[in-house]
């Protein structure tokens, strides 16, 4: 029983999709044509004679089943006024634009049924399954619909349902996978490209940010960058409110160099939609401090990768340039003090004697913890040559 029943679902999805293929193609016919589009129009009339049938045992299709009868009779009518006479051609192009409005209604009404089955499934999954995986499938088609742009219908599939709801709670729940928590995560950032204006303040008025900044995974703290960049300065507000910058400051300790890395696009992010409170924050924690010791770090490890490049090169071949042997990555943290100081210089909430006192605040801070006097030339040579005048 079950085995029918989905393979009629899997019929039926299979002729929505042929229909709504075949609506993208009618609504392409000029409407000042000259001419019938005959091949179009027959493939349409046939997908029309299997799907009718299918569609009057689903009250969800209905409407979908006297849109395609409309279709239908403007079709035939459309090959009854063939010809060149100015009285047909007339006739035709009106015909050619109720083909147009008919076949994009149509192709509406399908993506409606689809994202309302895809609404239903997500939210059914994410509730009742134990299967990650079913539900790791659910959430990635959910975040690829969101990605097509907004849509006020399937917002308000959305907002019925209350999916948001359901999102949040997965990603508190210190129950579930870090992978689970991860896409939810995902989804979250998507939804609010969505629309700004209605998820926005949703995840401001709960504990989507804590809760990214408690699971710290890489994916979590990329999300939580993206979301500054979306919501900008109300976000760092909430963040510096609620005295979540530390935290932040602190995954520059964490031993995964991705995490480092997505901790500080995050901190980019704070300094330049920062107020004066935030910035004071990060500093307080020991950010230039952390950075200084970074950028060390990497410019040692980037030293002692090109010393055994050149080691090699020389034993294996004299005349090859170690350039060509060496593979030093993406050095996340290569001059990221004078990056957080260009960004903190450009920053659109501070002014400019704020902006004056944090470098030089930056400056003796670079003093203060540099190991040598070349080190302190060198980041202070990058600080004042990258911040403005």
């Amino acid at each position: 029983m079950d085995q029918t029943s989905n393979l009629d679902n899997r019929h039926l999805l299979s002729v929505l999709k042929s229909l709504q293929k075949a609506s993208k193609d009618l609504q392409k016919i000029p409407i000042f044509s000259t001419h019938e589009p005959q091949s179009t129009i027959d493939s349409f009339l046939d997908l029309e004679k299997d799907a009718n049938p299918i569609f009057y045992n689903d009250p969800n299709l209905l409407k979908l089943s006297r849109l395609l009868c409309n279709l239908k009779s403007l079709l035939e009518k459309h090959k009854k006024y063939q010809g060149y006479s100015l009285p047909r051609i007339l006739r035709r192009q009106i015909i050619n634009y109720g083909i147009y409005q008919v076949a994009h209604a149509i192709e509406t009404e399908i993506q409606a049924y689809f994202d309302r089955e895809s609404v239903q499934n997500l939210v059914g999954t994410l509730e009742e399954s134990v299967d990650e995986d079913e539900k790791l499938k659910v959430l990635v088609e959910f975040e690829k619909r969101l990605s097509r742009g907004f849509d006020i219908h399937f917002q308000d599939l959305i907002l019925k349902a209350k999916i948001f709801s359901i999102l949040e709670h997965l990603l508190c729940d210190s129950s579930c996978s870090i992978r689970i928590r991860d896409e939810v995560a995902l989804v979250i950032a998507s939804l609010v490209r969505f629309n700004k204006d209605v998820f926005v303040g949703l995840v401001l008025m709960g504990p989507i940010v804590r809760a990214l900044i408690s699971i710290s995974s890489c994916c979590s703290i990329r999300v939580l960058s993206l979301l500054i960049k979306f919501i900008r300065i109300p976000l760092v507000d909430e963040l510096e409110a609620h005295k979540e910058i530390p935290r932040i400051i602190s995954l520059l300790s964490s031993e995964n160099v991705e995490i480092q890395a997505e901790a500080i696009d995050c901190i980019l992010g704070i300094a330049y939609y920062g107020r004066r409170e935030a910035i004071e924050a990060m500093l307080e924690a020991g950010l230039v401090e952390k950075l200084v010791k970074l950028q060390r770090l990497e410019k040692q490890a980037n030293a002692d990768e090109n010393g055994r490049a050149n080691e090699k090169c020389s034993k294996s071949d004299p005349k090859m340039d170690s350039s060509e042997e060496v593979c030093v990555g993406n050095c996340p943290f290569e001059g990221c003090v004078a990056r957080f100081a260009v960004l903190l210089e450009s920053g659109e909430m501070l002014s400019k004697k704020e902006k004056t006192e944090f470098r030089w605040e930056i400056l003796r801070r670079v003093r203060e913890t540099s190991v040598s006097e070349a080190e302190i030339a060198s980041i202070d040579a990058e600080v004042l040559w990258g911040s403005s005048p």
